[in-house]
Parts: C-alpha cells; sequence; structure tokens
C-alpha cells in the first residue's frame, strides 16, 4: 500500500526538479564571488583573525541589521558566549532561556558559569513565549533592595533572558523586551537562525542589548563556521572584541593580555566567504520565500500544518517546517520520507530531558512538549534554477 505521505515526497522532488536523487535538508549554495575572495585571501598571506575581509564582514552585518555595532566570531556559539559575559553575567547567575531549542544555547549559559532556566514557548512561533516568562517571573521573583531580579527557590540572581528565533521565525521579542525591563534583566537574542527575519521593519537581535547570529554550514548564508555579536552599544562592542582576541593589548611587538580570555575571532578566510555570501543574502531570501509559498499551496488541503510567519513579521524560512498530528505521525513521517532519501529531521529534544539540563529549573513546558512530539524540518534548500 502507497504511504500517505508518498505525494508529500513527489512534490518535495519537484519542486527541487530532482526525480531520483538524494534532497538534502539545508545544502549551502555558493553562486557568487566565494572562490575569487577566497584566493584573494590566500593570496594575500592573510588568512587568519586579522585582514580586510574580517573588518568588511563585520561593516556588512551592521549594515544588514542596522546595528551600530559587529564583532566576528568563529561560531555562533561563541558569539552567544561573549554576549553572555559582556551583558554581565556572572559564575552563579541564572539565564531564562526556552527549552525547545539548539543545545548551544543552554551551553552557552553554562560556558558563562551560569544556570538555565527553561520557560515555555510559544506554539505558533516556537518561541519564549511572553505570557509564560511573565507568569513565571510573577511566582518565583522577587526585587532586591539593589534591584536585582532574584530566584525565590535558588536565590540566585536571574541576570539575562536569552530567547531563540527557532527556525528563523521571529518570536514576540518586543513584549519579552518589555516584561525584562520591568525585572531589570538583560535581554540577549539568540539570532542565530534569523539572519534576515524581521519584527516590523527591526531585524531581529536588534531588540536586546545584544544578539547574535551563525553562519555554520547548514545556515541561510555560512562561511563553514563564523558567528557575530551586533549591538548598539559601543563598550560592549570593544568589550566583547577584546575577549574575542585574547585580550591582548595593542603594541607592535609586545605580547601583554590583561584579563583571562578567548580565541574566538574569525579567520580572514573565513571572512571571505561570508562576505561573497552575504552579497547574496537578498537573492537568497527571495528564494528560500519563493520556496516556502510552494510549500505553503501544497499544505493547505493537506492534514500536516505548515507554519507561517507570525502576523507583523517577517521570517527567512531557514528551514520550512511542518507539524503533524502527533508523535506517531511524526515519526512515520520521518521514517518514510528518509527511506525515499528526501532528508526530514525532527525538531531538537527538550533541553530539560538532556542528561546535563535535567536537574535545572523549568516552568509548565506543556507547548514545547507538545511540539518536540510533532514537529518535522522538509527540505529547505536555495533553488539554483528560480530566479
Amino acid at each position: 500500500m502507497p504511504s500517505q505521505y508518498e505525494p508529500v515526497v513527489q512534490k518535495i522532488r519537484e519542486l527541487f526538479h530532482q526525480p531520483e536523487a538524494f534532497i538534502p535538508l539545508h545544502a549551502p549554495h555558493f553562486g557568487g564571488n566565494e572562490k575569487k575572495y577566497v584566493l584573494d585571501t590566500i593570496e594575500s598571506t592573510f588568512v587568519s583573525s586579522v585582514g580586510a575581509y574580517v573588518t568588511r564582514f563585520e561593516e556588512m552585518m551592521q549594515e544588514i541589521t542596522g546595528a551600530r555595532f559587529a564583532v566576528a566570531t568563529t561560531n555562533g556559539t561563541t558569539a552567544l558566549h561573549l554576549a553572555l559575559l559582556v551583558a554581565g553575567v556572572q559564575w552563579g547567575d541564572e539565564v531564562i532561556t526556552q527549552p525547545l531549542t539548539f543545545v548551544a544555547t543552554a551551553n552557552a549559559v553554562r560556558h558563562a558559569g551560569a544556570q538555565p532556566v527553561f520557560v515555555d514557548v510559544d506554539p505558533d512561533t516556537m518561541g519564549l513565549s511572553p505570557a509564560a516568562l511573565e507568569a513565571f517571573l510573577e511566582e518565583n521573583v522577587v526585587i532586591n533592595e539593589s534591584g536585582q531580579c532574584i530566584n525565590k527557590q535558588s536565590g540566585r540572581r536571574i541576570a539575562a533572558c536569552l530567547p531563540m528565533h527557532t527556525f528563523g521565525f521571529p518570536l514576540r521579542i518586543e513584549a519579552i523586551d518589555k516584561i525584562c525591563q520591568r525585572y531589570g534583566i538583560i535581554l540577549v537574542e539568540d539570532a542565530a537562525e534569523s539572519l534576515g527575519s524581521y519584527v516590523g521593519r527591526q531585524h531581529t537581535g536588534r531588540f536586546g542589548k545584544l544578539g547574535t547570529f551563525s553562519f555554520n554550514g547548514n545556515k541561510t548564508v555560512t562561511c563553514g563556521g563564523g558567528g557575530a555579536l551586533i549591538t548598539d552599544d559601543e563598550a560592549l562592542a570593544q568589550k566583547a572584541k577584546h575577549l574575542s582576541t585574547t585580550a591582548k593589548q595593542p603594541h607592535a611587538w609586545e605580547f601583554y593580555h590583561d584579563e583571562v580570555a578567548y580565541n574566538y575571532r574569525l579567520p580572514n578566510l573565513n571572512a571571505a566567504l561570508a562576505c561573497a555570501q552575504l552579497e547574496q543574502l537578498d537573492k537568497i531570501l527571495a528564494n528560500k520565500r519563493e520556496l516556502s509559498h510552494d510549500y505553503k499551496d501544497f499544505f493547505t488541503d493537506r492534514e500536516e500544518q505548515f507554519i507561517r510567519e507570525a502576523e507583523g513579521t517577517t521570517a527567512n524560512y531557514w528551514l520550512n517546517t511542518i507539524i503533524l498530528k502527533d508523535r506517531a505521525a511524526r515519526d512515520q513521517f520521518l521514517e518514510y520520507t528518509n527511506a525515499q532519501k528526501v532528508m526530514t529531521r525532527p525538531i531538537w529534544r527538550l533541553m530539560n530531558d538532556l542528561p546535563m539540563y535535567a536537574s535545572c529549573m523549568k516552568g509548565d513546558l506543556s507547548n514545547a512538549r507538545w511540539l518536540e512530539e510533532r514537529v518535522v524540518n522538509i527540505p529547505s534548500s536555495y533553488r539554483p534554477n528560480i530566479q
């Protein structure tokens, strides 16, 4: 008996003009000056963390996001770590984040010496829920005489809130920002997956004190690895850059480092690739939006629900996403599509189910659990044959 998911496989093959070949989830597209810029870097011999392309990459990120400052890093995780550190997160603090996220979000909190606290998501955006955040804070925190937000159960300071724009779909970040301001909590945005996504006319990553992005091999644009931190605060940007370059004081020949820091600076070789990719961002986003429209039309008359951008937002549709009716249907879909050489993947396991975060404090995570059992990503690559 043919699978009920065979029409989905056939539609994906039609959209990607691949009647038989393996179809990846999200392959990189190199259709611009990538080879030219990388070769230029090699010939210059400036292939490490000093070079013109690193500077240009930071300038391009400022232009694209509207941020005053950008700092290039080796990947999105190191950008997150730096952002939390310069935001003032200290050893023993707590950081509120969402349980439905890539593990790097929670890992960066631990790297900063803090403990993640997991609060539920909204079912439509898959990102941190303002209502759940407010309810959690009302029940669990007090503001001390110094204006610090203190967890009544643990006695720890809640230093920051770290929401993540899941799969490039902007969450309700404006409401999150207002809540954080009211409670004296620093907002840091994990915008790793949302380059080219907007709330109104403002780019994701611009609502918090700092925002971070990833340029991993599977992202909308890539440089193999790569990350970026953005902020409008000059002092924070300077501090982040200093920490990313082993806290070395500038000097013609002396090696003097004034604090324990990190070797997180993006190499010029990767930055060259990033610059070539960013030059094509508008074209890539338009191409991916066209794919999302094709998927939306197809799934309109099917049982699976295609996730769309929330009202008032513009998603980059990094990964097109559907919701199955239950876990059994999800697993059947994953098994069938992958057996047919069409790569599909489930959403992540909840962070609080992983052994290293099982003991962390959490609120009611009903929405996150519901999504975990049903959400699947389907092929979302740039299609060279679509103009």
